[in-house]
């Protein structure tokens, strides 16, 4: 099964999934969506990505969009790839204390007074969501690694599931790919 890449070269993010492809030696075959002409707003697409956006990748039954959810599982799911990135555990560390600094501050600024939402508003705004996505893909390294990271952070986890419930039943449908990709990934 070969994997297709629905790409618009003047997506940065396309670029970025289609150098790592040559780079590793990933055979793909490259499907042109013009985004020019919105080739990505329209129903068949709409059937690769819902979300209507590149890249989008096809992998015999396997579809994936968010070009940081497909570099991961390239990474992950060819031969040889994951010798070409090895995990640095320094900048592992390095990562984590970035992550731990920037759930702090959310829980000390954006979220004290117990605020449902980060603008403290009674509904998600666009910052919430763009955070939440963020901070989503972090369930890609598993419930030990996610507990461990987030634990700490009472407030945050608070709002990821404010925003959740008032986002649902959108939010779990749009997720549900992490969890797709973290089983393919333990398999």
């Amino acid at each position: 099964m070969k994997l297709k890449v629905y790409a618009d070269r003047l997506s940065q993010p396309v670029r970025a999934v289609i150098i790592f492809c040559e780079v590793n030696g990933i055979d793909y075959e490259e499907i042109k969506v013009d985004l020019a002409n919105r080739e990505h707003l329209t129903p068949e697409f709409a059937e690769i990505n819902p979300m209507q956006q590149l890249p989008a990748i096809v992998h015999g039954s396997f579809k994936l969009f968010e070009s940081h959810a497909i570099l991961i599982y390239l990474a992950s799911s060819f031969p040889g790839v994951a010798d070409h990135c090895p995990l640095n555990p320094e900048a592992v560390a390095e990562g984590e204390k970035i992550l731990s600094a920037a759930l702090s501050k959310t829980e000390s600024f954006w979220l004290d007074d117990n605020r449902p939402f980060l603008l403290g508003q009674n509904q998600p705004s666009i910052a919430d969501l763009i955070l939440v996505c963020d901070i989503m893909q972090v369930k890609l390294v598993g419930e030990t690694d996610w507990n461990r990271l987030l634990g700490p952070y009472k407030k945050v986890q608070q709002w990821i599931e404010n925003t959740r419930n008032a986002t649902n039943p959108h939010f779990d449908e749009l997720h549900k790919v992490l969890k797709e990709l973290k089983e393919k990934l333990q398999n």
